[in-house]
């Protein structure tokens, strides 16, 4: 019978078989993710680490529609309006921990994500050692159009997607179906959605976690992303988002046969916040070259600043609390953005963040 954390954490726990089962729980709220989950999970997860009855975790989500669309980011607009800033840092502090638990787990850690995973979806899925693939899967990282920057590890996997998909990805807020999920790496399997239960079960038994998932798995197509590749590595090489904009706005000129594709993504990237395109490609370009944990750190010293300026919350207001869509961000293009403001988001802080 599932172990109920409390009546409002909103993740149900449960040993099941062999391993231990996580349910993300707010379907009402597309299962976005609230500090006391992210607390509760690293609490069992590091419990079940040394529990010898345990042989793996899997985490599944109630609902359907959302594997988890985020994370509970009205909750963090009134931390900030209130003036607390250092609480709305410390959902961030576990958060980023518990990627790194999860990250360094040392079972098998099996994500079934079905629906929308976006932020605090992909904190509780993506870093695990086997990521399955529902008929839902739909992912993205649209933080940029919130005035944030792709963040929960992105500094790591999106620099590790094929070719220049990550960079697409972060600056225009694009979705990976479940064809493009597998084809990137993002996701270890396939499995057809009407399985889950049936998978969930014969994961819970004693057979292995890479033999059980391999019974299961289906062939995949290319998905659409992928097969725009050529044109993404080519088009989002640059160092700079400027260069970026301008071989995209070169391409439509140029009527080529990627002129439709190149106008769709320099128009989603011409609504983000001027300040977080810059951050998202800074922290890409060096995530290429960190280690896991160092990407974390260097995501809590971006966030320490985010947390005290002006385009995330305006984002939020715009998207989430007005909803006018019509974000007024505190720099009017690209061109005011100057280097050594970007640079600042990524120096040293006097509380760094700590993995141990």
């Amino acid at each position: 019978m599932a172990e109920e954390v409390n009546s409002a954490a909103g993740i149900l726990f449960e040993r099941r078989g062999t391993a231990g089962l996580v349910t993300v729980n707010r379907p009402h709220a597309l299962n976005a993710v609230t500090h006391a989950m992210v607390r509760a999970l690293a609490d069992k997860l590091t419990g079940w680490a040394d529990d010898g009855a345990v042989s793996r975790v899997v985490v599944t989500a109630a609902g359907g529609r959302a594997f988890s669309a985020g994370g509970d980011l009205r909750a963090l607009y009134d931390l900030a309006r209130a003036g607390r800033h250092d609480e709305a840092l410390g959902y961030w502090r576990d958060e980023y921990r518990l990627n790194a638990l999860i990250k360094h787990y040392r079972k098998p850690y099996v994500a079934l994500i079905d629906g929308i995973v976006m932020g605090g979806g992909v904190s509780v899925s993506i870093h695990g050692s086997h990521r399955v693939a529902g008929d839902g899967f739909s992912l993205a990282m649209p933080e940029v159009g919130i005035g944030f920057f792709p963040d929960v590890g992105a500094t790591w996997f999106l620099p590790r997607l094929p070719g220049e998909i990550g960079t697409y990805c972060a600056l225009t807020g694009a979705r990976l179906d479940a064809a493009d999920g597998v084809g990137t790496g993002i996701a270890t399997h396939r499995v057809n959605s009407a399985r889950f239960a049936e998978l969930i079960d014969g994961l819970c038994g004693a057979v292995p976690v890479d033999a059980v998932l391999s019974a299961f798995a289906q062939p995949h197509a290319a998905g659409p992303v992928m097969a725009q590749q050529p044109a993404i590595d080519r088009l989002f090489a640059a160092q700079r988002v400027q260069d970026i904009l301008a071989a995209l706005d070169a391409e439509i000129a140029a009527g080529g046969a990627e002129a439709a594709f190149a106008q769709a993504a320099a128009a989603l990237m011409r609504t983000k916040s001027p300040l977080s395109l810059k951050i998202a490609l800074a922290q890409l370009r060096r995530g290429q070259n960190l280690d896991f944990d160092e990407c974390m750190r260097t995501e809590f010293r971006i966030v320490s600043r985010i947390v005290h300026g002006h385009d995330f919350y305006e984002g939020i207001r715009a998207v989430i609390i007005d909803k006018d869509q019509a974000p007024r961000w505190q720099h009017a293009s690209l061109a005011d953005v100057s280097q050594t403001e970007v640079e600042r988001h990524f120096a040293p802080v006097a509380d760094e963040l700590d993995l141990a």
